[in-house]
């Protein structure tokens, strides 16, 4: 996980130039005349290096777009820096270096789909190419479609390969399968795959917490404002909810191995369903619940799991509804 930079003379953070993000003590707020200031960001520190997949989380109105935003150059910070390759965002947007696929942003109905890259693609000195980009945003079968005729999913897809065209080295997506079903957001994280095996830093906010667990090799989790977690996905999990181990005993031993595991310090919780036992532990300890089940206790069949991204989500930002489910969006 990267971390920000020190100053040595302020304490605050500071930006790395040789990295592909970098926010030091960002804030932004929103106000009108006659209406209460909005503090969307309250100070964020961020560095992000190259190559990395990086997750923003965080409820509705949390700030992750508007410091998404702030990278891409759409708005400026009302305190503090935010470089991207060691430049202002837009100095960076000219050089071909970073591309966005947003969830606004009109296409021109009446083109085609390979005429709306073409169009776009005249306005670049140069591009990755038409016929390229098609290809690899999976709509080489659908060149000649009128973007009318096309699925939310499919301009989405649109969007994806416009994005593609500078061939940029980060890519910034706020709710990139927006509008997708289940299939088609699959195969467009399948597409993401490959460009981040071509060495491209991505950087993606999502409503949907299982792209995130499957994609982001880092979680970014942000609420009221401000960073409350940062780092892999698995010590985003263990940080809110520990680490569950389970393992089967003898029936009647069941009584005397919770109260066994009770004393072992940290263990949150002890649940017994027929002879087996599930412990819950904070993440420090578990290596000690499963060497007592394994070694003092007689326990079979060990399992050790962290507990879910979605109830870590809840526990870090308080918000009772994190994210749309794959059931959710089946039964809709």
């Amino acid at each position: 996980m990267s971390t920000t930079t020190t100053s040595p003379s302020t304490g605050t953070a500071s930006t790395d130039p040789e990295a592909t993000v970098s926010l030091s003590g960002v804030t932004k707020t929103f106000s009108r005349p006659g209406t209460a200031t909005v503090h969307a960001v309250t100070g964020i520190d961020l560095t992000i290096s190259p190559g990395e997949i990086v997750a923003f989380l965080g409820p509705n109105g949390a700030g992750k777009t508007t410091a998404l935003d702030m990278v891409l150059g759409l708005t400026e910070p009302t305190a503090g820096q935010v470089r991207v390759f060691g430049k202002r965002p837009r100095a960076a947007i000219a050089a071909g270096r970073i591309s966005a696929v947003l969830q606004t942003g009109r296409l021109l109905r009446d083109l085609t789909v390979r005429e709306t890259v073409r169009m776009v693609a005249s306005t670049y000195a140069e591009h990755a190419g038409v016929d390229s980009v098609l290809e690899r945003a999976g709509l080489a079968a659908l060149a000649g479609r009128k973007v009318a005729k096309c699925s939310g999913g499919e301009q989405q897809r649109l969007r994806f390969a416009l994005a593609l065209l500078p061939d940029p080295d980060l890519l910034i997506l706020d709710e990139p399968t927006a509008g997708m079903d289940v299939t088609a957001r699959r195969e467009f994280w399948d597409t993401m795959r490959v460009e981040a095996q071509a060495g491209r830093t991505i950087v993606f906010a999502t409503h949907y917490l299982e792209e995130a667990d499957a994609f982001a090799d880092r979680i970014v989790l942000v609420a009221r404002g401000c960073i409350v977690a940062d780092g892999p996905t698995e010590q985003i999990r263990a940080r809110a909810t520990g680490r569950t181990v389970s393992a089967d005993v003898d029936t009647d031993q069941v009584a005397d191995v919770t109260a066994a595991l009770h004393r072992i310090p940290d263990v949150r919780d002890v649940h017994a369903q027929g002879a087996r036992l599930t412990v819950t532990s904070a993440d420090s300890d578990s290596d000690a619940v499963a060497r007592a089940l394994l070694v003092d206790l007689g326990g079979r069949n060990l399992e050790i799991a962290s507990g879910s991204l979605e109830t870590a989500f809840i526990a870090l930002t308080g918000d009772a509804e994190p994210t749309h489910t794959e059931t959710q969006e089946q039964s809709a």
